[in-house]
């Protein structure tokens, strides 16, 4: 998978997006359910860093294999909705460049 441009990329969405599903699901039931507001700091920190270099494999992606402006538009889009990498590694995996 970290063979290839896109296996690289496809690796960062799973971390991205599972990181959203952490603070989603995890740290922020814990803060207004349990009172642990430290959770969401703790995985909040870390989805924002993740986030970053996100959207530097979506331009280093797109530089290294000349990605057209839907791809770009659809890998940020999917960065906001839970479950979305899931559905565009999908998308990824039965593209010709995957």
């Amino acid at each position: 998978m970290l063979n290839t441009t896109i296996g690289k990329f496809r690796l960062m969405g799973f971390i991205e997006g599972a990181s959203l599903l952490l603070l989603l699901f995890i740290a922020m039931p814990l803060k207004y359910i349990f009172d642990v507001p430290e959770a969401v700091t703790l995985v909040g920190s870390l989805h924002g860093f993740f986030f970053i270099l996100y959207l530097i494999f979506i331009a280093y992606t797109t530089f290294k294999i000349r990605w057209s402006f839907l791809w770009i538009f659809s890998s940020i889009l999917v960065a906001f909705i839970p479950f979305g990498n899931i559905v565009l590694d999908s998308k990824l995996k039965k593209a010709k460049f995957a």
